[in-house]
């Protein structure tokens, strides 16, 4: 029988506070239980296991930085519309470092099939680039453009990497107007 109190919802939420916390790799059951003072089993009426608590991490962190991105882009466009993309995305990269890593990690496919985060990410990001008059195949080249940009950059940022004196913000912008450059310029097949 559950714990009275105790919710899938809770438990990924306790997570995800843990991870931004303690890390992503610091998130494991037993530290969730003590977290609720209870026996690691008792997770196991909510979560199937580890692998189940880090997609649900992981779908939580999406959906919360799609709608921040969502919030930041709406009404916008072209150029104005990437950089507040990239600046919704980056700042949640950096003020929620667990969660961010949650959603760097592959999913189960079959876990996630039909998930609404994971639909709403996808027509948000290529809605934001058929803008630029992208289509398929250079469609997902510039997907995979951007997220490697964005993440790269959050990564070193971090991680305290980028030592050069110029202000990182002012390198960001530069590193997104580039992107919106590249984007109009965009080959077509």
């Amino acid at each position: 029988m559950p714990r009275a109190g105790l919710t899938t919802d809770r438990l990924v939420a306790a997570a995800a506070d843990l991870a931004d916390e303690a890390g992503y790799e610091n998130v494991t059951l037993s530290a969730l239980a003590r977290r609720f003072g209870v026996k690691d089993a008792s997770l196991y009426a909510h979560v199937r296991g580890l692998r189940d608590l880090r997609t649900r991490m992981a779908l939580l962190a999406g959906g919360e930085m799609t709608d921040r991105i969502a919030a930041a882009v709406a009404g916008r466009t072209g150029e104005e519309a990437l950089a507040a993309f990239a600046n919704a995305y980056r700042e949640y990269a950096l003020s929620h470092p667990g969660r961010y890593a949650a959603i760097q990690l592959p999913l189960d496919r079959s876990l996630v099939a039909g998930s609404p985060a994971l639909r709403r990410t996808a027509e948000l990001t290529y809605g934001l680039l058929r803008a630029y008059g992208l289509r398929e195949p250079g469609l997902t080249d510039a997907v995979r453009l951007l997220r490697s940009t964005f993440h790269g950059y959050c990564a070193l940022e971090s991680a305290g990497a980028f030592g050069d004196p110029r202000d990182v913000r002012a390198s960001w912008d530069a590193a997104v107007g580039a992107l919106h450059i590249a984007l109009v310029n965009w080959p077509r097949a």
